[in-house]
């Protein structure tokens, strides 16, 4: 299956790839935050209240406002 889901959807530990965003004027933030099409990404950590979340990306812990990872779509590992 090649279903894209967003990357506030994906569960803790899962890893995905990076497959599109829609993020409009973000997209030159979150890229520079290393967070490009086709890299890995993996949720790690929620915060007490949900918001943040704290997600790997090249060996390198970043933080995302549930509002940011909405903007990015991912596909699980298993789909590919």
């Amino acid at each position: 299956m090649n279903e894209l889901i967003r990357l506030c959807d994906l569960q803790i530990n899962k890893t995905a790839v990076v497959a599109e965003f829609c993020a409009g004027k973000m997209t030159q933030r979150i890229n520079d935050l290393g967070i490009v099409e086709g890299s890995e990404i993996t949720p790690v950590f929620i915060a007490p209240f949900g918001d943040p979340v704290a997600y790997s990306v090249k060996h390198t812990l970043i933080a995302l406002r549930r509002k940011d990872s909405r903007l990015i779509l991912v596909r699980c590992e298993d789909d590919i």
